[in-house]
Order: structure tokens, then C-alpha cells, then sequence
């Protein structure tokens, strides 16, 4: 298979409206909970709103001295009522508070678990090329950081705007009703606002579109960093894996640092532009109230509003500012998103078919395993052709072994066969039938593929194998692994059938992993077997066993087996050699010999090395 370098996207235009409007999407299904959320916005806003009204009340009737019948007193009389009216509002505000913070919280905690499960649930449908040319920490940074991300803003980002509006909308309305000169001169500030928002909203969206992007590549180097451990230690990597990491978390760091700062000026710069707006208001409102022509409680109301409006105003450029800073994480998420399958079944195939979610199996025609390839073509993306012209006919039940250097096609005649990948031009025959003309799935289930490395899923034995069938009973599934001589291994285990595999298989070995992968796919009944160097990783006893499991299991079965020891394909009925896309030879093992072609020189080659190290073994 050809190697691709993968490159992530630039992503430069300004904030993107229509991205966010594909997220918000996803909180239509909570349509009702975002209705009561702005309801309890608007009445947060209007209470916090009342405060200064309240207060300034309070200054004129409680606190200044009312000039009454000649003489100047304080008029309490009204005060004890006062008090009930405040202590009810602070009641009211905290339950709404409580409210609005269960409400949020709730939203946040679905609609990231909905992202998440959409994600992953599309992955499902993308196409093996996809997971060929993505890295799996890209992939990995999507689906963890980017999401919560996400959440994140949609939820409470949503409602803190929401809020801010309405809070600065009631302040304006209070403060014209109280006085509209004060309210006119208050608002001055907004201009100055939007202007230092949109200059510093756009270099910070840069510098965080940067950092998110480093951060998929760190979440990759983290990722090959784990699973190759044990590589790094055999080759001493550890000094240039710790150089190439320090060189992405330096580049993290400094974008990290470049938006931080960015940040950390910002936001003093809105508190300033408030802190301004206060001394307007003082300016033209002190002198006014000195002349009389303004009560001491209005202006206080002024210098509340002055300086509060800047709190929502500054939430309002918070949440933009994070919106600015997810908007990198929205168009990576969108992009998961909207991936579309190399690889997709016609509408009307699937209208008769099914497909993977709604298999119609009773449609489905019984493969015998004849296989053809039709003057097949292929490359991958922007790469070389790799078949050209490739023709093959495979009779139902022949055993077919493909031999040949590295990068001469044979994984790619596999991914063919397996519908990993279509043919660029030509065609491939199903029993006659180009398998175009019958969903994916149809060809899939009818596969037994055992992988050189084989893959286990986390969970016991007995659920492992049960994958290849999920019909399976217990009884299947022990008779499938003693088809294959696992059963005695498997009962000699701490629990037997239930014993833990570990996280990909990690509390086994190669050829304990490679035999119960080989028991997960015949226990599927397949049609078309595929071994893909399964016997290369694995030791000489255990090759034994699974060479006398391939021959009882793939009587009558088509089968392909891509072989690196050329022992273990002598019995196959034909050996292709391939080279560059071309079948270089072709026929039974002995045939291969008595040519003394290229078949000839690889196998003696090989088995001079085997004797070898046999006799090197033996005197060890």
C-alpha cells in the first residue's frame, strides 16, 4: 500500500456564521430547554436591571434629608416595605441564577455527548481510505478537545449572549426613562467598544486557529508516542522523539501565548472604555446635581449603569472571543463532519439492498466466491498508478496465494477485492457480477480477513470471536476455536473463555491474538477468506497450528493469503508472483519451481535462510 503525508487544512477566513449555524444544529432536539433558558435570561436581566433603580431609590427617599414641614428629616416610614420588596428580588435572582446554571449545565453535558456520538457514528460510514491518509490523533483531538469545545460555546455561549443583550438592552431602557441627556452621554461608549472588539476578535482567531492546529499534531505525536513504545526503546528514539515533541509544544506554547496576551489586553482595555463611561456620567451628571437640577439617587443610578455595563458588554466579548477561539475547532469538527465516503452505494442499491445500518438480507444473493478482475485500474489519490490493466479470474473455492516485493500491489489487489477501495476503471465480478450492482455490506459479511497484526477489541475471548458472528452461541463459538487449536490455550487461561484480552489484545500474545482472530472470522461462515500475511509475525509452532486450521477451514472457499513465508503457501492451487501491478508469473508450487524464474530464486533464497537459522538454533 502506498504510503500518504497528510495535511491538515489552513483555515483563514473570519468568523464563519455558517459553521456555527451547522453546530447549532444540534441543539434543535432541546428546542423547549433553550425556550425556558432566554425566558429566564430576560428575567435575570430585568432583575439585576431593578437593582440600581432600587438602590437609587432608596438614596433619595432613606438616605437624603427630605425638607418636610420647615424642616429637614429622613422619612423611614416606607422602609420596612422596601426591604421585603429587595429581599423577595434577591430570592427570585438566586432561584433564577439556580435555574439558569442546572439548565445550562444540562445542555452542555447533551449536546457535546451529541456531537460526540454523531462523530463517531460517521466515522463508521466513512470509507478505509479515509482512516488511511488521517492520522489517528487528528482524528482522536476532534472527537476529545474540539467537541467539549463546542459544547461548550453552543451551550452556555449561546445563553451567556443572550443574557448580555438583554441586560445591556434593559439598562438602556431604564436609563432613558430616567433621564435621557445622562443616557445619551452613557451610550457614547458603545462605538469605542465594537471598534476595540472587532480589532482584537480578528488576531486573536488567528492565533488560537494556529494553536488548534498544533494541538492535532501533539495529540498525533502522543498517540505514535504510546503505541510505539516498544519500537522507540529498540531503536534508542527516545532523545529525537522528546527533540520533535519539545519542537510542537515550543510552537504550541507561543501561539498559546501570542492569543493569551492578545486576551490579557482586551479584556483591561473593556474595563477601561467602562471606566471612562463612569467618569462621563460624573462629569456631566456631579455638577447638575450640585445645582439641584438632578437628585443624588439618579445619579448613583448613572454611575451603577456606567459601570455595570461594561460587565455584560465584556461577557458578551468573552463568549466571541471563545467562539473566535472554538471557531478553529468548529471547522475541524464541521470538516469530520462533512467527510463524505469514498465509497458510497447507489441509492437504488440500497433501496433494494439495505446497506450497514438497514441490511434488507433477504434480498441478498448467496456468493459462491467465482472472482474476477476485469481490466482493473487503480491509484491512490495524487499518487502513481499502482494496477494497470489487471485481469484475473478466481474459480469458487480455488486458493489463491499472492508473493512479491514490498510496494508491488498485492495489498492493493486485497483492498480491491474487499471493496477497501473501487477500481478507477475496469471492473470486479462477484460470481459474475460486478459487485457495484450490491451494497458493501453484502461483499463485507461474506468476509473472513486475518490481519499480520491482528486487532482484538477490549472485553473477554468469548466476545472477541463473537464479533465475527453476532449470532454466535457459546457452543460455536468453542467449536470455532478449536478448529483452530485455540481451545486448549483459551481453557488453560485465567478464566477461560472470559478472560480479559486487554486493551487491543495486550494481555496475549501474537499467536494467541492471531488464533482468535483467525477463530473471530470462520466463525462467520465466510464465502471469501482473506489471510494477509497472517503467519509472518507469529512463531513456528503456532504457524503450524493455524496452517492446519487454513486448510480445514478453507476447503471449498475461495481465499486469498498474501504470504511472506513461501513454505506456507505450497499447497495453494495457484501462486501469483506480482510485481509492479503485474502478475510477473503464475501457477501450482511445483510449476513455479521447475520455470526456475523468479518464484524459484525467491523460494530458495528463503529456505536457505530457514536452514540457517534452524541450524544456528540447534547449536545455540
Amino acid at each position: 500500500m502506498s504510503s500518504h503525508h497528510f495535511e491538515e487544512q489552513d483555515y483563514t477566513k473570519g468568523f464563519d456564521f455558517t459553521t456555527w449555524k451547522k453546530l447549532f444544529q444540534f441543539c434543535a432536539r432541546y428546542k423547549k430547554r433553550f425556550a425556558q433558558m432566554f425566558a429566564i435570561s430576560i428575567l435575570l436581566a430585568v432583575g439585576t436591571a431593578l437593582f440600581p433603580l432600587l438602590m437609587g431609590y432608596a438614596i433619595d427617599n432613606f438616605v437624603e434629608l427630605q425638607y418636610i414641614g420647615g424642616e429637614y428629616i429622613r422619612d423611614l416610614s416606607g422602609l420596612p416595605n422596601f426591604i421585603v420588596w429587595v429581599s423577595l428580588l434577591i430570592v427570585f435572582q438566586s432561584l433564577m441564577t439556580y435555574l439558569f446554571v442546572w439548565l445550562a449545565g444540562r445542555i452542555q453535558c447533551d449536546v457535546t455527548a451529541d456531537v460526540r456520538e454523531s462523530a463517531f457514528h460517521h466515522l463508521q460510514t466513512l470509507s478505509f481510505s479515509y482512516f488511511d491518509n488521517t492520522p489517528t490523533g487528528w482524528i482522536m483531538a476532534r472527537l476529545t478537545s474540539d467537541v467539549h469545545s463546542i459544547g461548550r460555546i453552543v451551550s452556555w455561549g449561546a445563553i451567556d449572549i443572550v443574557n448580555g443583550v438583554f441586560m445591556v438592552l434593559f439598562y438602556v431602557i431604564f436609563m432613558f426613562i430616567v433621564d435621557v441627556r445622562l443616557a445619551l452621554i452613557t451610550i457614547t461608549i458603545f462605538p469605542v467598544l465594537f471598534v476595540v472588539s472587532y480589532y482584537f476578535q480578528k488576531r486573536i482567531l488567528k492565533a488560537h486557529r494556529e494553536s488548534r492546529k498544533i494541538n492535532s499534531k501533539i495529540t498525533g505525536a502522543y498517540n505514535e508516542g504510546i503505541t510505539g513504545a516498544k519500537t522507540t526503546k529498540t531503536l534508542m528514539r527516545e532523545g529525537r522523539n522528546f527533540d520533535e515533541f519539545e519542537g510542537l509544544s515550543g510552537g504550541m506554547r507561543k501561539a498559546s501565548i501570542r492569543a493569551a496576551t492578545l486576551t490579557g489586553i482586551y479584556f483591561p482595555m473593556i474595563v477601561l472604555i467602562g471606566g471612562v463611561g463612569v467618569a462621563l456620567v460624573v462629569g456631566a451628571g456631579g455638577s447638575v446635581v450640585l445645582a439641584g437640577g438632578l437628585s443624588l439617587g439618579v445619579l448613583f443610578i448613572f454611575i451603577t449603569y456606567a459601570n455595570q455595563m461594561s460587565e455584560p458588554i465584556s461577557l458578551i466579548a468573552q463568549v466571541l472571543s471563545e467562539m473566535q477561539s472554538a471557531q478553529a475547532s468548529a471547522e475541524r469538527t464541521m470538516s469530520l463532519l462533512e467527510s463524505q465516503p469514498d465509497i458510497v452505494d447507489r441509492p437504488d442499491v440500497i433501496e433494494k439492498y439495505g446497506d450497514f445500518e438497514n441490511p434488507k438480507r433477504e434480498a441478498w444473493d448467496k456468493i459462491t466466491g467465482r472472482i474476477t478482475f476485469e481490466n482493473v485500474n487503480f491509484n491512490y489519490k495524487n499518487a502513481e498508478t499502482v494496477l494497470s490493466d489487471f485481469n484475473l479470474d478466481v474459480k469458487a473455492g480455488e486458493k489463491i496465494a499472492l508473493v512479491g516485493e514490498t510496494g508491488s500491489g498485492k495489498s492493493t489487489i486485497i483492498n480491491l477485492l474487499c471493496r477497501f477501495y473501487e477500481p478507477c476503471s475496469g471492473q470486479i465480478l462477484i460470481d459474475g457480477m460486478d459487485y457495484r450492482e450490491r451494497p458493501q455490506i453484502w461483499l463485507q459479511s461474506n468476509l473472513g480477513y486475518v490481519l499480520q497484526s491482528p486487532h482484538l477489541f477490549s472485553g473477554t475471548i468469548r466476545e472477541n470471536i463473537r464479533y465475527g458472528n453476532l449470532d454466535a452461541t457459546d457452543q460455536e463459538i468453542e467449536e470455532a476455536a478449536k478448529t483452530v487449536d485455540a481451545y486448549n490455550f483459551i481453557m488453560a487461561s485465567e478464566k477461560g473463555f472470559d478472560t480479559d484480552v486487554g486493551e487491543g489484545g495486550s494481555r496475549l500474545s501474537t499467536g494467541e491474538k492471531q488464533l482468535i482472530s483467525f477463530a473471530r472470522a470462520i466463525i462467520g461462515d465466510p464465502a471469501i477468506f482473506v489471510l494477509d500475511e497472517a503467519t509472518s509475525s507469529i512463531d513456528t509452532e503456532t504457524e503450524r497450528k493455524i496452517q492446519s486450521a487454513i486448510y480445514k477451514t478453507l476447503e471449498g472457499r475461495t481465499s486469498f493469503i498474501v504470504a511472506h513465508r513461501l513454505s506456507t503457501i505450497r499447497h495453494c492451487d495457484r501462486i501469483l508472483v506480482i510485481d509492479k501491478g503485474k502478475i510477473l508469473e503464475m501457477g501450482s508450487h511445483k510449476e513455479l519451481l521447475a520455470q526456475k524464474g523468479h518464484y524459484h530464486s525467491l523460494y530458495t533464497n528463503q529456505f536457505k535462510k530457514e536452514e540457517q537459522s534452524r541450524i544456528l538454533q540447534e547449536q545455540s
